[in-house]
């Protein structure tokens, strides 16, 4: 592999990344700030939040999720037609998402973390997360030097770029509102499960209760 492409290729990267437009970094800031705070409110960062999610004993990170997604599909699709907000559409490439959603899967059961909360449970301290995140780094970067050579053609071809409303040409604002209410409903309708139980929290963690523990 010739290191002059490796480092252009790393320069592009990050040229890229800064160059896209995501507002000022007091939007940002703010922006990050809300998301910690309703992370840490619903204790989606906690370790037996996302496991017991993994082991359908937990069913707040579920309803979290499908809540943001309801209502994020509806406010985005309105502000960029209003030209206020913009995405980019990722093109379907099957093989890659079926392998890398099964490695994502796993990864997030094992840790426990996601790569939204880890950074808020790296803040607060947590030792094992930041080993994780230095694991991620690691792998993005093999990921980066051995794309074209490895993982390219695991990958597969590409499917193109599909949004939902361009199925329903004429129907867009519909779909997308039908779409919202419906994710926003699925999470109203599932059962609220929490691992409130201190012996079904031992026993995802693996954490043995002290006596002063067990009395409570």
């Amino acid at each position: 592999m010739n290191d002059t492409n490796i480092f252009q290729r790393l320069e592009a990267m990050f040229t890229n990344v800064a160059n896209q437009e995501h507002g000022s970094i007091l939007y940002i800031f703010f922006a990050g700030i809300v998301f910690g705070t309703i992370i840490q409110y619903v204790r989606a960062d906690k370790f037996e939040k996302i496991a017991g999610f993994a082991m359908l004993k937990d069913t707040i990170v579920p309803k979290m999720l499908f809540l943001t997604v309801g209502l994020t599909s509806i406010g985005l699709y309105f502000m960029i037609d209003a030209g206020v907000a913009s995405y980019h559409l990722k093109p379907i490439i099957l093989p890659g998402l079926i392998i890398g959603g099964l490695m994502f899967g796993v990864s997030m059961a094992i840790m426990g973390k996601c790569p939204g909360t880890g950074p808020i449970s790296i803040a607060e301290g947590r030792v094992d997360v930041l080993v994780g995140a230095f694991g991620g780094l690691l792998g993005g970067l093999v990921f980066t030097l051995f794309y074209d050579e490895v993982f390219h053609p695991l990958m597969g071809e590409s499917m193109g770029s599909i949004a939902l409303p361009s199925l329903f040409p004429g129907y867009e604002s519909f779909v997308v509102i039908a779409f919202g209410l419906a994710v926003i409903a699925v999470a109203i309708l599932i059962p609220k499960k929490e691992l409130e139980d201190e012996a079904d929290i031992c026993q995802i963690t693996g954490k043995k209760l002290n006596k002063e523990e067990a009395k409570e």
